[in-house]
């Protein structure tokens, strides 16, 4: 694991990360690994990922609560399923009432589906059951979207649940080990500010390149 301060980018690009996860990974034992995605940035790390376990690859959709009049401010996320994680503290400091955490859950899931169905273009969700599932993202800050996926996942049944990501903060990383078998994170730098910091190349993932992505890796392995 490395520590790096704010020396420059860890990573030219989400492929980049995507090939140094798959090296940390290839000489663990897994039972026919699927490897899942967190769109949009997921995508491509996780794509690459699976590319060279020779792995399944699907998603898990997670939206973000906004806290009230400040949407940017995270209170958690859900799950197309609803599988959910709220930070307490963070809803206790804020006041956030009943009312509008149910509406926002609500509202969020519904939106959770709905790219869900898009980005499999109705194909169904590999089955994962007694399987090693490998959980994705570009990066994790706060990690609210991350546990609301592992929690999703973790209902599936997977024989091992891995959340493996290329960069995060120590928080986040530390956190998460609640949530599944193994947390893999290559860099937790020191201070922390965001993920994008960390790579040369972080352009913009759009819902097009997620369906693309996908598609292609299912023709693949057909």
């Amino acid at each position: 694991m490395r520590e790096t301060g704010m020396g420059g980018p860890l990573f030219r690009d989400r492929g980049d990360a995507g090939r140094q996860l798959a090296e940390a990974l290839a000489s663990r034992p897994m039972e026919s690994p699927v490897v899942f995605a967190i769109p949009r940035g997921g995508i491509v790390v996780a794509a690459e990922l699976a590319r060279r376990l020779g792995a399944e690859l699907d998603v898990v959709v997670a939206r973000k609560l906004g806290a009230p009049y400040r949407p940017e401010l995270a209170i958690g996320a859900v799950t197309a399923e609803g599988d959910t994680y709220l930070n307490s503290e963070v809803l206790r400091q804020l006041q956030v009432d009943d009312r509008y955490l149910q509406q926002v859950v609500r509202s969020e899931r519904e939106e959770a589906h709905r790219r869900e169905q898009r980005f499999r273009d109705d194909r169904e969700p590999v089955d994962v059951r007694g399987r090693t599932a490998i959980l994705v993202d570009d990066g994790l800050a706060t990690g609210a979207t991350m546990r609301a996926a592992a929690r999703s996942l973790r209902r599936r049944g997977p024989g091992q649940l891995i959340i493996a990501v290329p960069v995060g903060s120590r928080e986040a990383c530390r956190d998460l080990r609640g949530e599944a078998d193994d947390v893999v994170c290559l860099a937790q730098p020191e201070p922390f500010y965001a993920v994008g910091l960390h790579y040369a190349d972080f352009e913009q993932v759009g819902d097009a390149e997620v369906v693309r992505t996908l598609a292609q890796q299912h023709l693949t392995r057909r």
